[in-house]
């Protein structure tokens, strides 16, 4: 993705099933659970790089003892201090203790435990200071009523669950959606536990004894069911609960992805499939989704538990996971990102007049690489037909230099531009940073003719503000004749409100261009009517809300809107054609079926909150206001 958007946080969430005496003797380690944490954090760097932080809960820990921990960082390499931080601990504690023993180990030295939860995070809204990482604790003198919680996720109702919590007696710290959501969790888990506690006194139950018996009774998930029964976005969160009992929740739309796997040793749940094969060293098909909707729960005595939390709605899973955010490395997403590559093809055929001879493919940047191989398998297949049909045609007769030349026929191809990734656009100044942003790539000299086609693929195209103040112009210095861009995802029309940076209707691309071309039709009555509209629409129960800015984009169809912003990224010295091409939505779903959210594409917002933040967004833009839309 050439313009940088920050988006999907990284969970992961351990259970060790045997005492860690097991696996000091199998695996030499006293930090076994610590290092596979570090690892899957590390695994999932891709979705968080604004902080990091960890957990953990220490079984039966006796009176006296801490049995909670926590490490926080929001430095520039987050995950390695907080694991630096730890493992030095364990070093310390080791130098002085010669006689060491895992138990002893365990007594007096943090994260020496047997339940682990990790969050890795991009900073949406707000500071990014080290009070916004997750975990968040809340603490108390009762085992049962401690609650650490981190997650991958956006409520767009979280001022009306703010309200619900101080109108159940509560004073909330703040009201960011991590505090709201832990304390929801947090009454509904006191309110369990103090019924559990007070039928046991009842029945003649010691206060001492009823403490492990209500860790063992405690329904976690009736108490989700509870907590999350008007929650509207998208959602995985997990939690641990002070005594040893865990969980995680999944949206009732499955917008945000969750994987868990189980075996004899060890229990796991990760934002992303390939971390958990890659760190455990596991079959494929022994990872299995949380479904929509879906509660996993892991007692402290290592029962796992899954039971449906909320009732699902119509899967909806985000498709920029699949088209950007999930590591390639799963070869579902690698194979779906190829055939967003070959689905595009046609589309580039017809930019270039079929003229292949004079085309070069290429990609910026690395992320967009695997649909660059799609595209250019697509291409080479085009012409391997072509070449079969001359050779079919020529039969018997044809010459051996001839045939040599059809059957060496291929797409043309060059690494035509560099990421220089020291380069750091840190200037705030518009005019300067405008300067650097023209040099955070640099090309290769010589590599295209003045009568070529350049083709570049990109992931995605949101803002586009890097293809004008810097691709562009850096590849029209090669001279090429014509510049095609191409998106192997569709054009970004709607914000997004369930964890992607993509807030604000203004800095998208194909928004810009919309309102230019309504303007430029002297039928600027319409974006007056639309703002009307969605102010009004807004007033209405929230279940009732439609997505009115719809409308903005019903005067164009996809073509028009491309060929606008073509022109928009095309500035006055720039002397090649510029032509930008979207994927559609159709071949988007037919490379990616299993995983249909589109909202961003479509403005088919899959909860309720969702209309009524698109709304809003446009209502924000119109007057000017660079707020938050939920």
């Amino acid at each position: 993705m050439s313009d940088q958007i920050n988006h999907e946080c990284g969970l992961a969430l351990i259970r060790l099933l045997k005492p860690l005496d097991f696996y000091k003797k199998k695996y030499g380690s006293s930090a076994y659970g610590l290092n596979k944490l570090y690892l899957m954090l590390e695994k999932q760097h891709n979705r968080g790089q604004d902080g990091a932080g960890f957990a953990s809960v220490k079984l039966n820990v006796g009176p006296g003892h801490r049995f909670m921990h926590r490490e926080r960082s929001a430095s520039q390499n987050p995950i390695q201090e907080i694991f630096d931080r730890s493992n030095s601990r364990i070093k310390d504690e080791k130098e002085k203790n010669p006689d060491w023993s895992i138990e002893s180990l365990k007594k007096s030295t943090a994260h020496v435990s047997e339940l682990f939860l990790g969050h890795v995070r991009y900073g949406t809204f707000g500071k990014n200071s080290v009070e916004a990482v997750h975990p968040f604790l809340r603490q108390n003198n009762w085992m049962h009523r401690n609650l650490i919680v981190a997650g991958n996720f956006n409520m767009t109702n979280n001022k009306e669950l703010f309200d619900d919590l101080v109108m159940l007696g509560q004073h909330p710290k703040e009201m960011s959606d991590t505090v709201t959501v832990m304390e929801r969790i947090g009454h509904f888990l006191d309110d369990a536990v103090y019924k559990k506690y007070k039928k046991l006194k009842k029945d003649g139950i010691s206060k001492i004894e009823a403490s492990s018996i209500i860790g063992d009774q405690l329904n976690l998930i009736k108490v989700l069911k509870k907590a999350s029964k008007d929650w509207d976005g998208g959602f995985v969160i997990g939690g641990l609960v002070g005594h040893g009992d865990a969980f995680v929740i999944r949206d009732p739309a499955g917008i945000r992805p969750a994987y868990y796997y189980k075996d004899e040793e060890v229990l796991v749940v990760a934002s992303e499939r390939p971390v958990i094969k890659t760190v455990f060293d596991t079959p494929e098909n022994s990872i299995k989704v949380l479904g929509p909707g879906d509660g996993l729960v892991i007692k402290k005595s290592g029962k796992l538990i899954i039971e449906n939390v909320i009732k699902p709605v119509q899967k909806k899973s985000c498709s920029f996971e699949r088209i950007y955010f999930s590591r390639g490395s799963d070869i579902k997403i690698y194979n779906e990102r190829k055939k967003l590559g070959r689905l595009v093809f046609p589309q580039i055929l017809k930019a270039i007049d079929n003229d292949l001879k004079n085309t070069v493919f290429s990609y910026i940047p690395n992320t967009a690489e695997v649909s660059f191989f799609g595209l250019v398998h697509e291409a080479q297949d085009y012409m391997n037909e072509i070449a079969e049909e001359k050779i079919m045609q020529e039969g018997k007769n044809i010459s051996r230099e001839k045939l040599k030349k059809l059957l060496s026929t291929r797409p043309r191809i060059e690494k035509v531009a560099i990421k220089d990734a020291k380069l750091r656009t840190f200037i705030t100044d518009d005019s300067s940073r405008d300067e650097l942003v023209k040099h955070v790539y640099d090309v290769t000299y010589g590599s295209i003719k003045n009568t070529d086609n350049l083709v570049i693929i990109d992931d995605s195209i949101v803002r586009g503000t890097t293809l004008q103040k810097s691709i562009i112009k850096m590849l029209d210095r090669l001279s090429p004749k014509k510049i095609i861009i191409v998106s192997s995802a569709p054009q970004i029309r709607y914000p997004d409100c369930y964890g992607i940076d993509m807030a604000r209707m203004g800095d998208l691309i194909a928004f810009r261009a919309a309102i230019q071309m309504i303007k430029e039709s002297n039928k600027d009555e319409i974006i007056k009517r639309v703002y009307k509209k969605c102010i009004e629409e807004n007033k209405k129960d929230v279940n009732k809300i439609k997505n009115q800015v719809k409308e903005i984009y019903d005067m164009f169809d996809d073509d028009q809107i491309s060929s606008k912003i073509s022109k928009m990224l095309k500035e006055k010295d720039i002397n090649a054609d510029v032509e930008v091409i979207f994927q559609s939505i159709k071949n988007l779903h037919t490379a990616c079926p299993d995983d249909l959210g589109d909202w961003y594409f479509s403005g088919n917002y899959p909860t309720a909150g969702g209309n009524k933040v698109v709304n809003q967004a446009y209502i924000n833009y119109y007057e000017g206001s660079s707020k938050r839309a939920y």
